[in-house]
């Protein structure tokens, strides 16, 4: 029986996956740096996640073979992370590996001095060296020559690195000012990049980068510029025709491989299920289309059905691999196909292109995989003028074959579930489906997403800070930035959905924290990590929009929406420093920030509705501005707290009835007490 290392202790599931490999692993502890430091060895930290498909083949190749783990033990102290519990120690190596080598992802390779100064970084690295690319074997060899012959070029290598990054980080800027043009550069930017064929904003791989789709939509509102609803109907479109879409299961894959959406890396995000379930919500908001709204509600039931934990929080993701083999859960043979469809089978194979040998290539080797990928081939009505079929007839067949296709798939080996929790992506979908239930006027997820949220403050919320991580009862690790700006955009959806005051006074007070143990005084913005952070070697911020918003861009909005509400300068002061403090990042690469720029419309062309009076009748009028899609606002109810925040609501007289009151930048039209007056003021 193999003997477990001392990841076994570990509640992390991809700390977990690695608990009995014959590497001598750590979890990133102080008692492996302090080894390092007695027996003079440098450190070998890998860092991965549990659903990672090349974070499995590079445990299989090299971590599970005896003779490569008898060299790393000999030579190494070796530590395991999990990036997505310690996204802190995460962010540090990769802003060196993509530093360094101008491209990065996971697994992610570091090897270090025993005080945490990187020499070497890489992603994944197979076992033996091949086509100009070295393999661990004669890198440990190689890495084990220079500690005993060269050292000091090492240690000169570490030094340098740390002092790279830290003028990177410390780099001020020339003041500059975040304009109207900036958000133009960035529309115009995504139209040259867009796929008109497919949709999307790249050739392959494509991520859907749902923040660029919100983006264009709030840009269609504010300029009238249909170029934008065009490129954000095609791709969400087209996204829920391919593969990237699981139409048996619901739920989005985490990219495709390929341009048109069909083969995706099976992988499953919740922060994917979020962002997306935003930007499927706002385009039926925005359009009336239906399908937007049925892929929502899907997702909606996919998390609900799939990702949810006793205790009412949220898992992390799902695995791309069962039984070895990546996508083997998602996809089909034609042989099992035909049986299970019976006299659907040949319309159904039409809609799919369903092959005997398989209607994708392998990615890898480009040969037949044999396998199926349930997709629409293409669009209803050319696939009706195909086959002679109305289009309605082939939509039932298809729906009544996945119907067939799910009992069927529930009985298969399923990837692997990541049953942690973690505070910034739970606050994210929760947001989402508070969103979700008031413009498809659905109490059950605004319920849902009360319960969430409540849960999530009862869970992460201990001893007046926030804690990023909890699995089996245990919580761990403080929160980062991303935690704190999630959670309050969380918060101000909920106050804003509900006038729960409750809600607005946890997100000022969160505020308040965030700024205390996040912001740069010197230089302005907020760094990803506390002041009373201690494990990486220095603190970086981080303003760039990747496959979801960084704090720094979710928090500005909090603070605009903050500002809005209340009129406090306090927030106004912070956003002017943070405009500044981005403004070159954003200048140089827009299309990098559309979460930061979606604030910076909120702050040019927000309105501010405000309702005095009846509770009730607010609640019920507040429902109502949802029949419009007008997402450039934030909203308020006059009640003894937020008149304490706020000179500006707190001047308001009282009523008895109900008035609306609809501004911008605090100064305002005539109140009403019509919500047909209040709609057509915010059209």
């Amino acid at each position: 029986m193999k003997k477990p290392n001392r990841l076994i202790n570990e509640k992390s599931p991809y700390l977990q996956q690695h608990a009995y490999n014959p590497v001598d692993w750590y979890p990133w502890c102080e008692e492996a740096f302090e080894k390092a430091k007695k027996e003079d060895k440098p450190i070998f930290l890998s860092i991965g996640y549990s659903t990672c498909h090349w974070c499995h083949v590079m445990e299989k190749e090299s971590f599970e073979d005896e003779e490569i783990a008898k060299m790393m033990n000999e030579i190494f102290v070796n530590i395991k992370v999990d990036r997505e519990e310690r996204p802190d120690i995460d962010q540090f190596y990769m802003n060196v590996c993509l530093a360094l080598t101008g491209h990065g992802g996971w697994p992610l390779t570091v090897i270090m001095t025993p005080d945490k100064k990187p020499f070497f970084v890489g992603t994944y690295i197979p076992k033996e060296s091949a086509y100009g690319r070295i393999g661990m074997k004669d890198l440990i060899k190689e890495i084990n020559r220079l500690w005993k012959e060269d050292r000091e070029k090492l240690l000169s290598r570490a030094n340098s690195i740390i002092e790279y990054m830290q003028e990177v980080s410390n780099k001020k800027g020339v003041d500059q000012e975040l304009t109207e043009k900036d958000i133009k550069n960035a529309f115009l930017y995504l139209v040259d990049t867009f796929d008109k064929r497919y949709g999307g904003f790249s050739i392959a791989p494509k991520f859907p980068s749902p923040h660029n789709l919100i983006f264009l939509l709030r840009y269609y509102k504010v300029y009238r510029d249909y170029r934008a609803l065009q490129m954000v109907e095609k791709t969400l479109q087209e996204m829920a025709k391919g593969g990237i879409y699981d139409h048996v299961g619901y739920g989005f894959h985490r990219y495709s491989t390929d341009n048109r959406w069909l083969l995706p890396h099976f992988e499953k995000m919740l922060y994917d299920q979020a962002m997306l379930l935003m930007a499927y919500t706002e385009a039926y908001q925005a359009t009336g289309n239906d399908l937007y709204k049925r892929v929502a509600e899907e997702v909606i039931q996919y998390v609900l059905r799939d990702m949810k934990s006793s205790e009412g929080l949220f898992y992390s993701a799902e695995d791309a691999d069962s039984e070895g083999e990546e996508g083997k859960f998602y996809t089909w043979t034609y042989d099992e196909l035909k049986e299970i469809l019976e006299e659907d089978f040949d319309i159904f194979a039409k809609i799919s292109n369903i092959k005997p040998e398989g209607n994708y290539l392998k990615e890898a080797t480009r040969q037949p995989s044999y396998r199926n990928i349930i997709h629409v081939s293409k669009n209803w009505k050319d696939l009706s003028q195909e086959t002679g079929i109305p289009e309605e007839n082939l939509k039932q067949v298809f729906e009544r074959s996945l119907k067939k296709l799910f009992p069927v798939r529930e009985k298969r080996v399923r990837p692997l579930k990541d049953t942690k929790s973690l505070l910034d992506w739970n606050s994210l979908f929760t947001k989402a489906l508070f969103q979700a239930g008031l413009v498809f006027k659905n109490e059950a997820y605004v319920s849902q997403a009360k319960q969430s949220l409540d849960k999530v403050l009862q869970t992460f919320y201990k001893d007046g800070k926030l804690y990023h991580r909890f699995k089996d009862g245990e919580l761990k690790y403080e929160g980062n930035l991303d935690d704190y700006s999630f959670l309050v955009y969380a918060l101000l959806e909920a106050y804003q959905d509900s006038f729960d005051e409750e809600y607005l006074k946890k997100a000022v007070e969160l505020t308040e924290k965030a700024v205390h143990l996040f912001w740069d005084e010197k230089n302005g913005g907020f760094f990803f990590t506390s002041k009373d952070n201690k494990d990486v070697p220095l603190r970086q911020k981080e303003s760039y929009d990747g496959a979801y918003p960084s704090g720094n861009s979710i928090i500005y909005n909090n603070l605009v929406a903050l500002f809005k509400l209340t009129g406090n300068r306090e927030y106004h002061q912070l956003i002017k420093k943070m405009e500044s403090a981005f403004a070159p990042n954003i200048k140089r690469a827009p299309h990098g920030h559309t979460m930061f720029l979606i604030g910076l419309m909120m702050m040019l062309y927000a309105k501010e509705i405000l309702f005095v009076g009846d509770r009730e009748k607010a609640l019920d009028y507040r429902k109502k501005l949802e029949e419009v899609y007008q997402p450039l606002k934030v909203v308020g109810y006059k009640d003894r707290y937020l008149s304490s925040i706020s000179e500006f609501v707190k001047n308001l007289p009282d009523e008895k009835g109900i008035k609306v009151y609809v501004c911008e930048n605090f100064a305002c039209k005539e109140p009403t007490s019509d919500i047909n007056q209040v709609i057509k003021l915010i059209s």
